[in-house]
């Protein structure tokens, strides 16, 4: 018995990968049966991503597929399952030098039956933004990108490829290249505005290193990484003592939910978020029907 992957229509490149992969699950010692089931995961994704090949896949095509029927349909462990095997395969190409870097990195697990993870409360969300130290230049670009992520419902990838030209503070809105290269305009709101000013006015400056396009700048003055921001957020909702977990994704969550409990449209919602579809936006009913409850019981003549 050998833990080879049934051949599949893949990618010269995927097949390459994925016979390191192989290699690399057996210098590792993993069992004969779980190396396969790893194998057959990796193969899989492989098959799913043709024509291109694994190394071109980014974060958000990762939780796609991580969202897509085919794996939604698999039970609970398998998922999990999944999940360890792909961050197998990812830990391996950047120990090899094959990848720049790990799109696995902050994705959610996804929970049957429950397609949304548990919302942040408003208050959670108010001790999470007040979080940063705003009297440091980070802690100050930080404070910036709180605001807007909860402000706009950002994806992370879409917050951290800001350019400084996406920003119109004097209209007070963003503009922003999301999924497909589809751009959209998001209104930014005053607070989250009036942040930003700050933050370009006194934060950004000290940063910034020659002539940088991005909004958002790392301490050595380059474009800030979904990764770096990733590890900051868990860190301020540690520090604010959020006992939920807690990703950038979280807070488009939080965006979307908190607009629906305080009477948005969904179709507005659905082009704040950058969905295409409004069955995606309609997920998030799920999230706020306590919420919805709550105001039939109070405003039906019959509640």
């Amino acid at each position: 018995m050998t833990d080879s992957v049934v051949p599949i229509d893949i990618p010269s490149a995927s097949e390459r990968v994925l016979t390191s992969f192989r290699h690399q699950l057996a210098a590792e010692g993993l069992s004969l049966h779980t190396r396969k089931a790893y194998l057959s995961d990796a193969a899989a994704l492989a098959a799913w991503a043709a024509p291109r090949d694994l190394l071109a896949l980014s974060h958000d095509e990762l939780a796609a597929y991580l969202a897509s029927p085919e794996v939604m349909s698999k039970s609970p462990r398998s998922i999990a399952r999944l999940q360890s095997a792909l961050r197998h395969f990812w830990r391996g190409l950047l120990a090899r030098n094959q990848a720049a870097q790990d799109p696995t990195i902050g994705l959610d697990s996804p929970r049957m039956g429950r397609p949304l993870p548990k919302d942040l409360s408003e208050a959670d969300v108010e001790a999470l933004l007040a979080a940063p130290n705003i009297a440091t230049a980070l802690g100050l670009r930080d404070k910036a990108m709180l605001e807007l992520l909860y402000a706009c419902g950002l994806r992370v990838s879409e917050l951290t490829g800001l350019p400084l030209s996406a920003l119109n503070l004097r209209g007070g809105f963003l503009r922003v290249m999301g999924k497909g290269s589809k751009e959209r305009l998001v209104p930014l709101g005053e607070t989250a505005a009036d942040w930003l000013q700050r933050y370009l006015d006194e934060a950004r400056p000290e940063l910034v290193k020659g002539i940088v396009p991005a909004l958002f700048l790392t301490q050595r003055g380059s474009a800030m990484t979904r990764e770096n921001f990733w590890h900051l957020i868990k860190r301020y909702a540690l520090q604010a003592n959020i006992t939920a977990a807690v990703s950038p994704h979280t807070l488009r969550h939080a965006f979307a939910t908190h607009l629906l409990n305080h009477g948005a449209d969904l179709r507005v919602i659905q082009l704040l978020l950058g969905h295409s579809d409004l069955s995606t936006t309609q997920i998030y009913t799920h999230v706020a029907r306590q919420r919805l409850q709550e105001l039939h019981a109070q405003h039906h003549p019959r509640g």
